[in-house]
């Protein structure tokens, strides 16, 4: 009778642990499209990603660097201090995108080239929405931020 409930813990544990090992599996593989690794200018500069990566890269957009194209492709360079790397997009930039603020893309580096798919524009804590300032200024309570 021992030997049968030992041998059951044991089929049970095992099994568990093979539906553990199944179920994270499947989690990775569901995953592996939607993760896209943050990567700065230096660790571009440092080690070049291959073409197929997608990741995301950060920092400054280089002042002097704006390039504005034929049609809706735009260059510009993208600094940390340290690297700067060159980034290609076509698209429509965000309002808040402009040079020597942050920014965030997402694409790949092909050629020494960054070619991002999305690009997204940081602002500092100190920002408001446009629409929301002006309702704080109607109502007499909207304080200028300090620098």
């Amino acid at each position: 009778m021992k030997n049968l409930k030992k041998q059951r813990r044991i089929q049970v544990i095992a099994i568990a642990a093979v539906a553990l090992i199944v179920a994270t599996a499947l989690i990775g593989y569901a995953l592996q499209d939607g993760i896209n690794y943050f990567r700065s200018p230096s660790q571009v500069a440092e080690e070049p990603p291959e073409a197929s990566e997608v990741f995301r890269i950060g920092g400054l957009v280089a002042e002097g660097s704006l390039q504005r194209g034929q049609g809706e492709t735009v260059r510009f360079a993208v600094t940390d201090g340290g690297a700067t790397v060159q980034v290609a997009y076509t698209g429509v930039l965000p309002d808040l995108f402009e040079e020597n603020q942050g920014m965030v893309g997402t694409g790949s580096y092909v050629n020494g080239v960054f070619e991002a798919t999305e690009i997204l524009a940081k602002h500092d804590e100190t920002y408001m929405p446009k629409e929301v300032m002006d309702a704080l200024k109607e109502q007499g309570v909207y304080q200028e931020p300090e620098t």
